[in-house]
């Protein structure tokens, strides 16, 4: 039977002043720290490499397979006003359910769209009343947006009806007026820059309530640099939740409520991974995230089933790996799930010793720092 892996296991001391508050001024400026694979003595030190993310290129295998998520962050911090006391409020998005038509304590009816979230008020919300996020105008395109507070779901979190001024769409009301959703450790109001740094280049499909933050370091440029050496690039779509936040609260890590998310692989993609795998060529992750949707699918000969769902999947060390080769990731919040990923692929003694160096060397943590690759260890 194996031994309950406790959280402590992915501790370490990290000075607040090493979580980058700001990214940097381009995509591919980031540090880089990279772990190749045989070279670790047995009880260390560890071999590192330290370079930037603009020479990502020149450490993935010619003809390596790159597999990114096209995910797109919606701006879904929604501030607003109570309509009947004008009190502030804030609506946090979380998870889109569907149209539906809702009966008011008028006795009138509403069509809206229906999301899970999170409010904040100074005072408790009602159910039955409405929040205005924008004012309303002719001229100012998508100005309103009307939060209907329906009730709470069986998950804990609020059910909202959306309605946007006539003529335009409540997506459209959102990119509007909408704030980015800023990770809690970044302590500051999000800016007009963050639209576009708290974006991949390649974000295609809403639905993300977080960034997958590996993917912000890729720019057009490295891109091309990465076609250049042979790499194909094709996409997988993991819509990243609040959950990627939630802190672990238990000892043993198999206690811990992994968070819900939903991803697809599309065709091309999973006809991609199981070319490579015959020609023998690496399947590099761009981040945690699309890892977990690649192992969510993937089969025992490391191909992956097109489609998609909702996965669970927490890794931890001990995880056999079977889709991905190389990982390209972020440095992750101590005790957190995503630790536990990486250490399960690339060893929990020598992922955390570059954690350790990583600090030493004032590197920069989390959402808006420095970046990881990590080739995958003997044996997962």
């Amino acid at each position: 039977m194996r031994r309950a892996l406790r959280v402590d296991a992915f501790s370490y001391e990290l000075p607040p002043e090493r979580i980058a508050q700001h990214p940097t001024t381009d995509r591919e400026g980031a540090r880089l720290l990279v772990l190749p694979r045989g070279t670790d003595g047995p009880d260390g030190p560890y071999a590192k490499i330290e370079t930037t993310v603009s020479d990502l290129a020149a450490h993935l295998p010619e003809g390596s397979l790159v597999v990114v998520n096209d995910t797109r962050v919606l701006p879904a911090r929604l501030l607003g006003h109570k309509q009947d006391t004008g009190g502030r409020v804030e609506i946090f998005l979380v998870r889109h359910v569907g149209a539906r038509t809702i009966d008011l304590e008028d006795g009138t009816k509403r069509d809206v769209d229906v999301w899970r979230a999170l409010g904040k008020s100074s005072k408790p919300l009602r159910f039955g009343s409405d929040v205005v996020v924008g004012e309303p105008s002719p001229t100012a395109g998508p100005a309103q947006l009307v939060v209907h507070l329906i009730g709470r779901g069986e998950d804990g979190l609020l059910e909202v009806g959306l309605t946007a001024s006539p003529g335009f769409g409540v997506r459209d009301a959102i990119r509007a007026l909408g704030h980015v959703p800023l990770p809690p450790y970044i302590k500051r109001d999000d800016v007009a820059a963050d639209a576009e740094r708290y974006q991949t280049v390649f974000a295609r499909v809403d639905g993300a309530v977080a960034a997958p933050t590996a993917g912000l370091h890729l720019s057009h440029a490295l891109l091309g640099r990465l076609a250049v050496r042979g790499c194909e690039i094709v996409s997988v779509t993991l819509h990243v939740g609040l959950g990627t936040f939630q802190p672990v609260t238990v000892e043993d890590l198999d206690q811990h409520p992994m968070h819900a998310e939903e991803y697809d692989v599309p065709r091309s993609s999973a006809d991609a991974i199981a070319s490579a795998r015959r020609r023998g060529a690496k399947v590099v992750a761009i981040g945690t995230t699309v890892a977990r949707a690649l192992e969510s699918a993937a089969k025992d000969d490391g191909t992956v089933r097109p489609g998609g769902g909702e996965t669970r999947l927490l890794i931890q060390p001990g995880y056999a790996f079977r889709a991905v080769d190389l990982l390209f990731t972020n440095f992750h919040l101590p005790r957190s799930t995503l630790l536990a990923l990486v250490c399960a692929f690339g060893g929990t003694a020598r992922v955390l010793d570059a954690y350790a160096h990583a600090v030493r060397s004032e590197y920069r943590f989390f959402s808006y720092g420095d970046a990881m690759l990590v080739a995958r260890a003997e044996g997962t």
